[in-house]
This record gives structure tokens, C-alpha cells and sequence, in this order.
């Protein structure tokens, strides 16, 4: 298994024979509803578009996850599954091959199972996709969801190799986190058991900009958490990834 963060949420992982790009968002601003005065991110330098994309996976609908300037210039002809949320967006782009996964719902693709489980509120009637990405042949399993919002349903696919998730708090004052991490982050580790945790959602090589940014505080590290780990007897080890750098993960067979 290789992985490539790709700065915020965006992740290439190969697994199955498969090039997954996750959550990508590889050129231009990232804002909300254009509201630059709000919020607005800049790579300090654009991520190139990787080549021989297998699928596209969006985990939400949201600029964030579902970015509008990159997904205008992929390849509309590539597969793409996604939340139903997600769905809608590259749909209304012009995609031609979407597959919708609600909450329990699975899809194989050779050696390759992607299912789609509970993630993240966003707006009161709207829950969005985490995910279980299988390698088949090995078993090996990765999880994935982007906010830091696990369900306790996720104790029955236990273990799982391979955690992608926040472990940072990101927090407006008086309204609480934006992201979870820290508590929810230790719980899912011990819940699941997880080889590795690889922290997501809060870094990679950006300028962020705009009134949320001077109210947006965060909490914790990446080696407070793995401190956390070692003092709850967990030996799940924290990787934090380099933007732009493709790496293994060497795993233990789990018997």
C-alpha cells in the first residue's frame, strides 16, 4: 500500500491495484459559497493531477471534499463514488460514470471493496459518508472519515489496519469543534485497534486566509496524541505524512 497526502483532506492511496483520489483538491482556492471574506485556502503551490486515476472517492459534498475547480478539470470519464451529496455535485459537472453509496451500502471493483459507513453531520438533516477502503486479496483496511465523527457501528468491522482521520481539535469559540480530534480520535483507536493513525484534515502546505481563520483555534500535536496512544497501552503509531511525498505503509498480517 502507498499513500500521498495531498494537502486538507485530498489523499491519493494505492491499494488493490487501484489509484484512488480522495477528497481531492489540487488547484486553485478553496472557499465556501465564494465567501472569500470568510474563509479562503491557497496551496503555496498547485498539487500537479495525478496520472492514471482508477476512481475518484468523495466523501462529502462540500467545496472541502467535493472541490469545484478540481473536479472541473479532471477527467469527467472517470469513475467517481460518493456520498449522495457528493454525487449530485459531479453529476451536475458532467460526470459520466457515479455511483451513490449510502450508509451500509458497499461497492467491489476487482480486488477492491469501498463501503460507505456513518460520518459527519453537516446541517441538520444531512449525515455524510466515512469510509472502508478492503484490499481483498490481503484483507488489509482502511478508515477513513475527514471531521472526526465515528460511529459506534464501526466497532464491528474491528480491527482495522490503517486509521486516516483528525487528531487535532479545530475550534470557533463559544460553538464548539469544527473538527474532532483528540477524544474521538483515542476512542476510535480504541475501538478499532488500528496499526497506524494518519492524521488528516488540519495540514499540508496552505495558506489559509479570512475572518473564521482569526477566531479558528487548534488543539493538540501530533506527538501529544501519540502520547495519549502509548498512555492508554495502544500501540497504534502516529505517521505524520509529508505533502507531496508518496510513501508505504509496511503492516503486520493480522491473524
Amino acid at each position: 500500500m502507498q499513500l500521498t497526502y495531498l494537502d486538507s483532506n485530498s489523499w491519493l492511496i494505492e491499494i488493490a491495484n487501484q489509484r484512488i483520489l480522495l477528497d481531492p483538491w489540487l488547484v486553485g482556492a478553496l472557499t465556501f459559497g465564494n465567501l472569500t471574506w470568510l474563509f479562503k485556502g491557497e496551496k503555496n503551490s498547485n498539487r500537479p493531477i495525478p496520472d492514471n486515476i482508477d476512481l475518484i472517492l468523495l466523501s462529502q459534498g462540500l467545496e472541502d471534499h467535493a472541490h469545484p475547480p478540481t473536479l472541473e478539470v479532471l477527467n469527467h470519464n472517470l469513475p467517481v463514488v460518493g456520498s449522495p451529496n457528493a454525487a449530485k455535485v459531479v453529476e451536475k459537472m458532467g460526470y459520466t460514470d457515479v455511483k451513490s453509496l449510502n450508509h451500509g451500502e458497499s461497492l467491489t471493483i476487482d480486488k477492491l471493496e469501498i463501503t460507505a459507513v456513518i460520518g459527519s453531520p453537516v446541517g441538520p438533516n444531512l449525515v455524510e459518508n466515512g469510509y472502508l477502503i478492503k484490499d481483498l486479496e490481503t484483507g488489509t483496511t482502511i478508515y477513513y472519515e475527514p471531521h472526526g465523527y465515528h460511529h459506534p457501528s464501526l466497532k464491528e468491522f474491528a480491527p482495522i489496519d490503517v486509521v486516516i482521520a483528525p487528531i487535532i481539535n479545530l475550534k470557533i469559540p463559544f460553538l464548539g469543534p469544527v473538527i474532532k480530534g483528540q477524544k474521538t480520535a483515542l476512542e476510535v483507536c480504541k475501538w478499532l485497534k488500528p496499526q497506524v493513525i494518519l492524521p488528516t484534515a488540519a495540514g499540508g502546505d496552505i495558506k489559509f486566509e479570512g475572518l473564521l481563520m482569526s477566531i479558528l483555534t487548534a488543539e493538540g500535536t501530533s506527538a501529544d496524541f501519540q502520547n495519549l496512544l502509548t498512555e492508554n497501552n495502544l500501540s497504534t503509531k502516529v505517521i505524520e505524512p509529508q505533502s507531496g511525498e508518496r510513501f508505504s505503509l509496511e503492516l503486520q498480517a493480522i491473524l
